[in-house]
């Protein structure tokens, strides 16, 4: 079964890289890495033509994740008129640009490499063996010691159910992939594009966000440390019918967010009903909400950038523990954000504690014209479905 990466490189081809700063800082262990400002976060888009830097520049995007058969000298020279930065493959033309701060990392190939392979006649092999993946990061590494290395790995991260590997396949084996990179990024499409045993897609992907963060979760566990990069759909992808709303795309983004991804990559191809590579920019209702939640993203940064508080900081219950809430708190300057998503396909209600909340808290629910009175630290308020809430706590 093919991986769904390896479908795009045959069919389109470009990758989507960020737009820079001016004057950026830079993290002292990677000298030419992503920019070390704290007003920066990772937005891309995947697999795109630098044509189209300048539209998703205006929908808040800031990282284009790879490019076709690139980078060339003229992507380059695109990417950098459009103030946009990339992932890239280490080429000679990418080596050549060693101090290019346009090109914030180094891209593994193949993409999905846990996945099936195509074996040039038309058909599929098996994974690529770790081990190989590993020989050529110390490679890479070697060539260029001062950017990241970033992989990007499949939905079996998450999804049990998953036969795209091809045979012999073991879970054991992602221990070992985790290790191939300095950044690790995964792709799983619940709604639109979710697979599951005897092939076919869920019809029912709706059920299946929580897979984001357990996927999350699992790479956090086998590689403690590294950088984690989430790809949120936006489109049909291979489903004809199913498409994610523009409210479980949100839900997509801020529930990575709130289980701890360090940077979003949009999916937006569509090869259903027909192919479009850049499907997201020809829907306007989708396209004005992916803009809203860059936006708020991008002016969250540098709450999203400080360390998240340990777990108690702020608690929550539900009255039905079957529809749980999940939740990351910041500190920032003198308030405290909440964070807050809905882990399932119905509504509730969540009771809140917020601890150091003094007298007269209110939280501000950012984004929603409205403000909860805090009474001993405590504040109740409803989610819809998959609802994202994220609240500003201030103690005059």
């Amino acid at each position: 079964m093919p991986g769904l990466k390896a479908v795009i490189l045959m069919l389109a081809g470009w990758l989507v890289a960020a737009p820079a700063l001016a004057a950026p800082r830079k993290a002292p262990h990677w000298t030419h890495g992503p920019p070390d400002d704290p007003a920066f976060f990772p937005i891309g888009v995947w697999v795109q033509r630098p044509d189209f830097a300048e539209a998703y520049r205006k929908a808040g995007f800031n990282v284009f994740v790879g490019l076709w058969h690139g980078p060339t000298e003229q992507q380059l020279q695109q990417l950098k008129r459009a103030n946009m930065l990339t992932v890239c493959a280490q080429n000679d033309v990418g080596l050549a640009h060693r101090d290019d701060p346009t090109i914030i990392g180094w891209l593994q190939q193949p993409d999905e490499p846990d996945n099936a392979q195509g074996n040039g006649q038309g058909g599929f092999s098996s994974f690529v063996p770790p081990q190989r993946m590993i020989a050529q990061y110390q490679k890479l590494r070697a060539a260029d010691p001062t950017r990241p290395v970033f992989v990007n790995l499949g939905e079996g991260i998450a999804n049990d159910e998953w036969i795209g590997h091809g045979p012999s396949f073991s879970p054991d084996l992602y221990r070992q992939y985790v290790q191939c990179a300095d950044v690790l990024m995964w792709d799983l499409y619940p709604v639109a594009d979710l697979g599951k045993k005897g092939g076919g897609l869920h019809d029912d992907g709706q059920e299946y966000l929580s897979l984001i963060a357990k996927g999350i979760a699992r790479l956090n566990q086998w590689a403690p440390g590294k950088p984690v990069w989430d790809h949120v759909e936006c489109t049909h992808i291979h489903h004809a019918k199913a498409k994610a709303t523009p409210e479980q795309v949100k839900a997509e983004a801020w529930m990575a967010l709130v289980h701890g991804s360090r940077g979003l990559i949009y999916f937006v191809h569509e090869f259903q009903p027909k192919v479009n590579d850049h499907a997201l920019l020809n829907d306007e209702p989708m396209l004005a909400a992916v803009t809203e939640i860059n936006r708020q993203v991008r002016e969250l940064a540098p709450v999203l950038n400080t360390p998240a508080e340990a777990a108690g900081a702020t608690t929550v219950t539900t009255a039905d523990p079957q529809l749980p809430i999940d939740l990351a708190t910041h500190r920032y300057k003198r308030d405290t954000y909440v964070f807050a998503i809905g882990m399932r396909n119905a509504p509730t209600t969540g009771s809140f504690r917020v601890r150091g909340a003094g007298p007269g808290a209110t939280a501000e629910v950012i984004g929603e014209d409205r403000t909860i009175r805090l009474t001993d630290g405590k504040f109740r308020d409803d989610f819809e479905p998959y609802g994202v809430h994220l609240y500003r706590i201030h103690t005059p």
